[in-house]
């Protein structure tokens, strides 16, 4: 290919402000590559000092995972596609890697062995120009992302609750507050914790329907606590332990909420006896610390708490347990 060819560079959005002048200079200092199947364009870290239109084949950009070494496509670009430009305009690191799915054939500007900073020197106007229009570009997509934002806040606030969202109860999944705490937690805030007593004996006499029943009851508790403080998260752990996050909660406001919470339990209808089967009535294992009162640092708190529930619960339960830093279960 000769020079004329380059001319589809001007296609790019960088170059609709430049004059006839302007954008011949434009061409003139563009360039053809030619990548075999297989070939780099660019790899994630190099900085992106070119930017390209591809005239023919397919390029894919992906990113390498480094667990097993296997690869994530995130776009492919066919003919008439430009790539890069907004990396370009920002100077910018690539944050992925792109190769030639097949032979390709790509206008590269600024062209072999020549930068923006050359390009300065023999025409500083034009050069200018386009930095100007990258600013506009840049500007303008960042309106139009958040434009977008905007527009689907409601869908990507609802994705946000399934992915989070324990399918059988509609509390909200420990992941959740794994992912979450660091921009949730508000000094100070109370973890309360509950496990339902005996909850064993219930699903082995009456079948895990019973069981399932249950957990639905409870979390209504949990949901209806959290609807009358208009405030905090009901949560569900592992299996049958569920629990409250609360913050800008005090000491004695937690300690009240987890008494309630242990009452409300033992409120719940009693499973009434069938043939052989005695009547089931429910009580509640009940632990509550406040970070960072109690611990500053979240992990233990809520590991400390966790197995104060577990051995509170083996021990009978019942009776509302308060966690400190120094109590061995």
């Amino acid at each position: 290919m000769d020079s004329p060819d380059c001319r589809s560079i001007l296609k790019a959005d960088l170059f609709s402000t430049l004059l006839e002048a302007e954008q011949s200079f434009v061409v003139s200092r563009s360039g053809i590559l030619n990548l075999r199947k297989g070939e780099y364009l660019f790899s994630s870290g190099c900085r992106a000092d070119h930017f390209y239109l591809l005239l023919e084949g397919d390029i894919r950009v992906f990113d390498k995972r480094s667990d097993d070494d296997g690869e994530d496509e995130i776009a492919r670009f066919t003919a008439g596609d430009t790539i890069g430009d907004f990396d370009f305009a920002r100077r910018a690191d690539y944050d992925a890697n792109a190769a030639a799915v097949e032979d390709a054939v790509l206008i590269m500007f600024p062209g072999n062995d020549q930068s923006m900073d050359s390009l300065a020197l023999e025409s500083p106007n034009t050069v200018l120009k386009i930095l100007h229009r990258s600013v506009i570009m840049i500007t303008e997509r960042i309106k139009h992302t958040r434009k977008l934002l905007l527009e689907n806040m409601s869908w990507m606030q609802e994705l946000h609750r399934k992915a989070y969202e324990d399918p059988g109860t509609g509390l909200w999944k420990q992941t959740f507050l794994t992912d979450e705490i660091n921009s949730i937690l508000e000094e100070p805030t109370a973890l309360i914790m509950l496990k339902p007593d005996r909850f064993k004996i219930l699903v082995d006499s009456r079948g895990h329907g019973a069981g399932d029943d249950a957990m639905v009851h409870i979390a209504a508790v949990l949901r209806n606590i959290t609807r009358r403080l208009g405030l905090g998260w009901p949560l569900r752990f592992k299996s049958n332990e569920t629990g409250l996050l609360i913050n800008k909660c005090g000491e004695a406001q937690a300690e009240t909420i987890a008494k309630e919470l242990a009452e409300e339990i033992a409120a719940l209808p009693a499973a009434p006896a069938e043939d052989d089967i005695p009547a089931f009535s429910f009580t509640g294992t009940v632990v509550w610390g406040i970070w960072p009162n109690d611990n500053n640092i979240w992990d233990d708190l809520f590991k400390g708490c966790y197995d104060l529930l577990l051995a509170a619960a083996k021990k009978g339960g019942c009776q509302p347990l308060r966690y400190k830093k120094d109590i061995v279960p």
